[in-house]
């Protein structure tokens, strides 16, 4: 939708400038002609309205020749007078609708392309980041662009544009003396009002501080009844709730007088532009310079002036706001993508799945390596099992594999190519992945299942639901496949839910797949059943297995055990028994327990 952007620089106007390849997007030239459009609507609503006054003060003018016989020119004038007003609101409200694609366009612009950069940004981000923090970022950026078009564009630059008509209109009409002293009192009027306004600010955040202290304060209290009730604290919660109460009081009471402040300050400037003015406008009466209809065009003008600048407290505080929320926004496309596909980097070429650990080295804190040239393979077409003991780096093979971080030393190859030269999307699109936890959406069991391929068909969806065995338990259910699965997929059985990803595994088609430790969060008879089902739907494709439970890799055709991020020991199951080695000693330990020995 637009080009990417580089890392932002912090600042208002930089705010500013990243925005506005949004609305004047490159390559849609309809936008860009509802921008031109907006404009001219724009000018022609302030050209009218500015001209109401002068229509005004023609009639004014007109009716005070006291001429019966040319009554119709008043009557013009005042028809006149109304049409302006008219088209003034009339192209107000046309830029408006006209805008409104262009503004919109921008926010979901905005929002797709961040979204689409997050999910860009390398699993160490997603895991140091709260997800929390990140959608609120989002949101309140997008409302930001919102915000920052309302009031900028449709009130404090239109509102700027009139001001410079009206200096001009004055300036042409009458003497610069007017002009100038409208401009002094508007440029006076706009600066007090920035200058308090931010004064003003400490008092609200102070009011929205102590306003949260005694929100939490008072449902803290109440969450804790029974043990306020058994300690017999009543009174003691009773004076720290109206601690907080007091320092609101205090701040709320500041923030008033402080509006109070505004409000007068404002007021007196108005008063006495608008006294200047009209003593100057006087005088012109009194030298024959000026007409009575000219008094009530000047005095019309700073009223019309003052009007929309009355609200300019409001809303600076809104604008600045908003940029504060879009420069936090805009910040995460700044964000380096920690994994990143090569210039021109081609799709990965599968010639049987055979894939190459080469002495690969690896930590999430370069202080503390994980893996220590790590060397094994998995030949096309064949399952390779990784077990040892909690923290050997397993799970930290599989995340390697996918490409959720990229090696600190040595290669990952599939069918020799270096998964860092080929495109991630074809890497992803070839591996097949069953993890340990299965998050579902909260949408319905078809969706899931098609999440592996969303443009399969329903017959497809069933077909993998019968390999991965829950096709008939599926269709037991009221509501079969429309059956909404619940966040995180929390309404189906932790056996369902790992049938579930086996089937949109399936679905996916893979000729690579990846269990990492698929079963070890399920009771024993669960567990056995979809081994057997792993089984099945793996034979003949290269597998890797992340293992907890020892007896669920035991006919593997290769065995590798990690110790200490090395490998210690490699051979199938009865091979590593009969060495009685670490292997060994993990296998009787968990023999003994009847249970797995986090490994």
């Amino acid at each position: 939708m637009s080009a990417p952007l580089s890392p932002m620089p912090r600042g208002s106007l930089a705010t500013i400038r990243t925005l506005l390849p949004y609305l004047w997007p490159p390559g849609r030239p309809g936008l860009k002609a509802r921008v031109v459009l907006a404009v001219l609507s724009l000018i022609i609503a302030k050209a009218a309205l500015v001209y109401v006054p002068i229509l005004y003060k023609q009639a004014i003018d007109a009716l005070g020749q006291g001429t019966p016989g040319k009554l119709v020119v008043p009557v013009g004038l005042i028809l006149a007078y109304g049409a302006a007003r008219v088209l003034s609101l009339l192209f107000s409200e046309l830029r408006d609708a006209i805008f409104a694609r262009v503004a919109q366009h921008a926010i979901r612009a905005v929002g797709l392309q961040i979204f689409r950069h997050l999910h860009g940004l390398a699993l160490r981000f997603h895991l140091e980041r709260q997800t929390g923090g990140l959608t609120r970022a989002i949101e309140r950026g997008t409302k930001g662009i919102q915000t920052l078009l309302t009031f900028l564009l449709f009130n404090v630059l239109p509102t700027f544009f009139e001001i410079g008509l009206v200096c001009v209109v004055l300036w042409k009409m009458f003497d610069g003396w007017l002009a100038l002293a409208t401009g002094l009192t508007v440029t006076l009027y706009l600066a007090y009002t920035l200058i308090v306004t931010e004064w003003r600010a400490k008092f609200r955040r102070e009011m929205n501080e102590t306003d949260s202290q005694a929100n939490t304060k008072a449902v803290e209290s109440l969450l804790n009844y029974e043990t306020v009730k058994y300690f017999g604290n009543e009174e003691h919660e009773a004076r720290r709730y109206d601690a907080s109460l007091r320092s609101y009081e205090r701040a709320a009471v500041r923030s008033q007088v402080s509006l109070s402040i505004l409000n007068i300050g404002q007021a007196l400037i108005i008063s006495a532009g608008l006294t200047v003015v009209m003593w100057m406008a006087a005088q012109g009466i009194a030298q024959g310079r000026y007409t009575l209809g000219d008094f009530v065009l000047v005095n019309t003008y700073l009223l019309q002036l003052y009007d929309p600048l009355s609200f300019f407290g409001f809303i600076y505080r809104e604008i600045k706001q908003a940029l504060i929320d879009m420069e936090r926004m805009f910040e995460l496309l700044g964000q380096d993508r920690e994994v990143a596909d090569q210039p021109a980097a081609p799709d990965l070429r599968l010639q049987g799945g055979t894939i190459e650990f080469r002495d690969v080295g690896f930590g999430y804190d370069e202080r503390r390596p994980i893996l220590k040239g790590v060397s094994f393979t998995v030949p096309a077409g064949k399952t390779v099992a990784v077990v040892g003991s909690s923290g050997a780096g397993k799970s930290t093979l599989a995340r390697l594999l996918f490409r959720f971080y990229d090696v600190k030393q040595g290669a990952i190859l599939i069918d020799g190519q270096d998964i860092r030269t080929v495109r991630q999307t074809s890497l992803r699109a070839a591996i097949g992945v069953v993890p340990q936890d299965t998050v579902l959406f909260n949408d319905t069991i078809r969706y899931n299942i098609a999440y592996g391929r969303p443009e399969a068909s329903e017959a497809q969806v069933h077909q993998a639901a019968r390999l991965a065995h829950i096709h008939d338990l599926v269709m037991g259910m009221p509501e079969g496949y429309d059956t909404v699965v619940g966040e995180r997929g929390l309404k189906l059985s932790g056996g369902e839910k790992q049938r579930v990803a086996i089937a949109r595994t399936i679905l996916k088609n893979p000729c690579i797949f990846l269990f990492d430790e698929a079963t070890s969060a399920l009771d024993s008879h669960t567990e056995r059943e979809i081994q057997d089902n792993l089984r099945e739907v793996s034979q003949g494709r290269s597998t890797l297995i992340i293992a907890h439970r020892l007896s669920t890799v035991a006919d593997a055709d290769d065995i590798i055990v990690l110790g200490e991020g090395r490998v210690v020991e490699r051979g199938r199951h009865a091979d590593l028994l009969a060495r009685k080695g670490v292997y060994a000693s993990l296998w009787a330990r968990q023999q003994e327990s009847g249970a797995p020995i986090a490994v």
